[in-house]
């Protein structure tokens, strides 16, 4: 097996692992730089799992921001009441972050 973590940032949990690259909610780092992650909930050697109440004291991430002005998909939100005249169409797109995992301490 090989080391993971789980970490929370943006409201959401990833599992996480060296090398991988994924897109988090927008973080105010500029590309190139590191970002240290203190709230992980999960670390795994590949042996042993240590579990967070709710994080694992002296546990972090280590993150490389690849690209910080990236957007997501558009989610558009639409609302309608037949026979009423009602209609209301919102949309949204999430700014993103594209990170790449360095180390996991």
């Amino acid at each position: 097996m090989e080391a993971y973590a789980v970490v929370a940032t943006g409201g959401k949990q990833y599992r996480v692992a060296v090398g991988q690259t994924f897109d988090i909610e927008r973080l105010s780092a500029p590309a190139g730089t590191d970002v240290e992650i203190a709230e992980v909930l999960a670390v795994s050697d590949g042996k042993e799992l240590k579990l967070g109440t709710p994080f694992v004291e002296g546990a972090k991430v280590v993150l490389s921001v690849v690209d910080d002005a990236k957007r997501g998909v558009k989610v558009v939100n639409f609302k309608k009441r037949r026979r009423k005249g009602y209609e209301r169409k919102v949309g949204h797109r999430q700014e993103l972050t594209t990170v790449t995992v360095k180390a996991i301490a």
